[in-house]
């Protein structure tokens, strides 16, 4: 059986979309300096403490797990990207921590109900297509009274903006496809609300802000090239329009000087905290 058949379940209707999904996210790697204290800030808001069971779900090159169990908590990540699985291993090995890290699907998450007293996401579930699967499986594999945190991107600000402005520029999808979610929602406290319901109890929210640092806007433009795969995929299917990669690449750097200062691009993030209801 393929990785790609084990992180999808067949039949799935977004299987194409996810594969496309996990191809794109194998490029984020060098990008997870970025993350790495925008994880600490979402292990400190969790409250994550030492022998606890923790979950980090679409963990990435492990960030999260890393610093959890670097608190003495018993983790566990996982993720859609077998390339970004084998440097969160990488990173566990370095820090000297033990992680099981597992590929697979935040839609079927392969873990028993109330595995977890605690399950975190950083910027990852929210790409999951069907927020009402996601969330159902993350608050499953939940126990009565454990914790749900988890960091997204406002619409309002930068990373929303950003998002909104390739989608505007991105290859329209295969006619007769199913449409996933806005992973940009995830940012709207009124929505996470909804979407977690009277599943939980003691909703709490915050706001911080992650720092980029970078020489230029132009500086990280080329960079979010390199990385950034919806970015890269914008630009392979214009390679025969000039002028419209000169138009992507003007409109994203007008963008990301919006929010440059300091040699530092800030990106707003919102952290979102709940307790299962027992």
């Amino acid at each position: 059986m393929s990785s790609e058949t084990k992180s999808v379940a067949a039949g799935d209707p977004f299987a194409g979309f996810k594969a496309v999904q996990r191809e794109a996210w194998a490029l984020f790697a060098p990008l997870e300096a970025v993350t790495m204290v925008p994880a600490a800030k979402l292990v400190k808001f969790a409250g994550i403490t030492a022998g606890q069971r923790v979950l980090d779900v679409a963990c990435g090159t492990g960030v999260v797990t890393v610093t959890a169990a670097r608190r003495g908590a018993s983790a566990s990540g996982l993720d859609l990207s077998p390339v970004l699985l084998e440097r969160a291993r990488q990173n566990a090995e370095i820090a000297g921590v033990t992680i099981d890290f597992t590929e697979g699907d935040v839609e079927a998450l392969p873990y028993a109900d109330a595995s977890f007293d605690v399950v975190t996401s950083q910027f990852g579930h929210i790409f999951a297509p069907r927020p009402a699967i996601a969330i159902g499986e993350m608050l499953r594999v939940l126990e009565p009274g454990g914790t749900i945190a988890f960091n997204t991107w406002p619409p309002e600000l930068f990373v929303g903006k950003q998002i909104d402005l390739l989608m505007r520029y991105a290859p329209p999808p295969p006619a007769g496809a199913p449409q996933p979610a806005s992973p940009m929602d995830w940012g709207k406290p009124d929505v996470v609300r909804e979407r977690l319901g009277d599943a939980v109890t003691d909703l709490r929210f915050d706001r911080d802000v992650a720092m980029v640092p970078t020489l230029s806007p132009q500086h990280s433009r080329i960079a979010q090239e390199e990385t950034l795969g919806l970015l890269r995929n914008i630009l392979a299917a214009n390679q025969d329009h000039p002028e419209k990669i000169a138009e992507v690449r003007a409109a994203y750097e007008a963008l990301i000087a919006e929010n440059f200062e300091d040699n530092q691009l800030h990106q707003s993030f919102l952290m979102t905290r709940a307790i299962k209801r027992r």
